[in-house]
Parts: structure tokens; C-alpha cells; sequence
């Protein structure tokens, strides 16, 4: 009995080290990956120090960076064991956020109870809500933020974003023109406002389009004339809006938005011919453009052409799945 025990006994460190030189990072699934350069030098360091967390993270950040998320996943997660660090969990659940929104939220709550106060890992949170649909909770989520951070201009976009999901429009505007008050030199708020301005029949949306045309001096933004526009057209002013678009057009070609636009007034005007042509001139510029088919679909079916019509709307849907307009509108044409 004591000479197995010795045995025992004598075996037990062996295996110990056997199964830490295992443990050193040489099990992974995405060995074949890791054991390439350039992440080689990070996983032999690994290997070596596989306690270490910023290697894990270091890796992770190289990984996503060229595209290899489950991996970069991998080292994320682990890294954030080693460590409550908030670049390892913003790394681990910004790549969830956008494949597995319900498990981004379930890390980012227990993520939370170890870092209360991270704004970084609350605004994602409230991304993660919306990605899931959770308006609601994407918002409460945002106010919470707010509360704390109250001239956070980008969580004011974003609750604005979540207000006009719900229909308040009227609230999502004043939110943004809070936020507009902040940083007047934010272009894409800019563009944000004079949209909400712009539908929403506001004269607001010449003045601050006007300052937009203003400091392009090289003429290439095409979106202030855009959405002055889309306010004529409708205020009623068809005339004036054709001639924005066409301007939006000239300063940038590809702008498909104001072809679409363009025609819809033409189309508004019983001009079916022109805004056929109009449709199919976007339709030239992409040829993936659900929107250019629905049109082309619509002056079609005005005129009496209801097969072409219905081939164009069958078109639209079948490259935008979620564009029920346009299957409803291919049923109706037997």
C-alpha cells in the first residue's frame, strides 16, 4: 500500500505539468489562426504569461481588426475574467451587440454590477436594447446616462433616434436641438435636424441649410438642398423643390435620395412620363436600388402598364425583404 502511494505520489507533479503546459493557451479552437503571424508573437507571450490579461486583450483588439471576431471574442472574454477591465468588456460586447443582442445584454448587466458608473458600458447597453428591439428599455437606459452625463451630445442623438421610433417627433426635435445648441459645428446633426425641420414643415430648415451651403465653398454637399426640398415639396412649392433636388443632383450624382425625391413630386404632378425617367435614371446609377423599381413600378401602373409594373415591384422586394409596400402592391396586380 505505501509503495503504490509513493507511486501516486511521484506521478502527481508529472501530470500537474503536464496539464499547465496544456493551459497555456495551445487548446484554443482558433489555433490554427493564432499560431500565424501576426498574432503569433501574442500567443507565445501567452503561452508564457497566460495570466497576463492585457495580452488577451491585445490580441483580441489585433483580431477584430482584421476581421476575425470569434476569435477576437474569445481573447475578450478572456481577458475580462482575468481582469474587471472596461476595454475588455466594451471589446467583448460591442462585437456581441451586433450578432447576439440578448447575450451583449446579459454580460453587459452583470458587466454593470462590477462597474457601475462606466458610461462606455451603459451606452452600449442602451445600443444593445435597441438592437434587440427594447425601445423602451433603450431609452429609460438612455435618460440614465443623461441624468448623469447631461451634455453627452451623441446619447441625445441616440434618445432622439429611440423617439421617433416611438412617434415623438416633437420631442426627438427639441432633444436635438438641445444638442445642436452643444456643438453647432456637427455636421451630421446638423443634417439630422434640418431633416426633422424639413418634414415636420419647419422654416427652420432654410436658415440652417443656408449655413451648411455657406461654409462648403468647394460646392460638394449635396444634403442642405436636399432637405430644403423635401420642405418645399411639402409646403407645397413642387416648383421650387424640383429645382433643389436638381441642385442636390449636380453637386453630387450618386445622391439617389433626391432622384427618388424628384420623382415623387413629377409623379405628385400627374407628369408620369417625366418622372418615369427620372426613376429609371437611378435605376442606371444602381441598379440595386429597391426604390427606383417601386417608382418605375408606380408611374407603370398609372399608365395602365400593370405587368411591367408588377415585374418592378417584385423587383424592389425581392432586394429589400422588409419592403412591404411594394409585395402588397405586386399581389394586387393579378
Amino acid at each position: 500500500m505505501n509503495r503504490i502511494t509513493k507511486i501516486v505520489a511521484f506521478f502527481i507533479p508529472g501530470l500537474i505539468f503536464i496539464n499547465s503546459c496544456n493551459d497555456k493557451g495551445t487548446d484554443s479552437p482558433y489555433s490554427d489562426i493564432l499560431d500565424k503571424a501576426p498574432y503569433v508573437i501574442l500567443t507565445d507571450s501567452i503561452k508564457q504569461y497566460p495570466k497576463k490579461d492585457e495580452l488577451y486583450f491585445r490580441r483580441g483588439v489585433l483580431l477584430n481588426s482584421d476581421g476575425l471576431s470569434e476569435p477576437a471574442l474569445e481573447d475578450f472574454k478572456k481577458a475580462w475574467a482575468l481582469k474587471k477591465d472596461e476595454r475588455y468588456a466594451y471589446g467583448f460586447s460591442n462585437l456581441m451587440l451586433d450578432k447576439k443582442p440578448d447575450s451583449a445584454i446579459l454580460f453587459l448587466n452583470n458587466a454593470l454590477k462590477e462597474l457601475p458608473n462606466s458610461f462606455l458600458l451603459q451606452l452600449t447597453l442602451a445600443r444593445s436594447y435597441d438592437a434587440k428591439g427594447n425601445t423602451e428599455e433603450a431609452l429609460e437606459m438612455a435618460n440614465q446616462i443623461l441624468a448623469a452625463n447631461p451634455d453627452q451630445v451623441d446619447v441625445m442623438k441616440m434618445k432622439a433616434e429611440l423617439l421617433s421610433k416611438k412617434g415623438n417627433e416633437n420631442e426627438a426635435t427639441t432633444i436635438l436641438e438641445k444638442a445642436y445648441a452643444l456643438t453647432p459645428y456637427d455636421i451630421e446633426l446638423n443634417y439630422e435636424l434640418a431633416y426633422k425641420y424639413a418634414e415636420s414643415k419647419n422654416v427652420k430648415v432654410i436658415a440652417i441649410c443656408d449655413s451648411l451651403i455657406k461654409v462648403d465653398t468647394l460646392n460638394l454637399h449635396a444634403e442642405p438642398y436636399y432637405y430644403k426640398g423635401i420642405y418645399f415639396s411639402n409646403i407645397n412649392e413642387k416648383g421650387k423643390a424640383i429645382g433643389l433636388f436638381d441642385q442636390a443632383i449636380q453637386r453630387n450624382y450618386y445622391y439617389l435620395n433626391a432622384y427618388v425625391e424628384k420623382g415623387r413630386v413629377l409623379y405628385e404632378l400627374k407628369k408620369m412620363t417625366d418622372a418615369l425617367k427620372v426613376f429609371q435614371l437611378a435605376n442606371t446609377i444602381s441598379a440595386t436600388f429597391p426604390d427606383a423599381y417601386y417608382w418605375m413600378g408606380k408611374c407603370q401602373e398609372a399608365v395602365g402598364q400593370k405587368q411591367e409594373a408588377k415585374l418592378n415591384y417584385e423587383r424592389a422586394y425581392g432586394l429589400d425583404k422588409t419592403f412591404i409596400v411594394a409585395k402588397e402592391a405586386a399581389d394586387k396586380l393579378k
